[in-house]
């Protein structure tokens, strides 16, 4: 598998490309899925952007984005806002 791959709709990422980016270990990362603390959206690009995924994941104190190229799965941008202590604010979990 690819770190990422699109298919019938679907996009399906490596876990440990976002328990990396989140800066937690993988088991964390699952639990923290499964209980609805680690949430995620998944934007298509348009325009300029066309041919392109943002991907974007949420914990309680970070957020990580990666911008994937949909033709290859290759990740061309990646960026993470680590809030410390804090908790990530309600303005970090929405779309730019």
């Amino acid at each position: 598998m690819k770190p990422i791959e699109f298919a019938d709709g679907e996009v399906e990422i490596d876990a440990s490309i976002v328990a990396e980016g989140l800066g937690i270990a993988l088991p964390r990362l699952k639990e923290g899925m499964r209980a609805g603390t680690i949430t995620s959206v998944s934007e298509r690009g348009v325009d300029a952007d066309q041919g392109r995924h943002r991907l974007t994941f949420f914990s309680e104190h970070r957020r990580f984005r990666v911008v994937v190229d949909d033709a290859t799965g290759t990740i061309v941008q990646r960026s993470a806002v680590d809030f410390g202590d804090s908790t990530l604010p309600q303005s970090a979990r929405k779309p730019d």
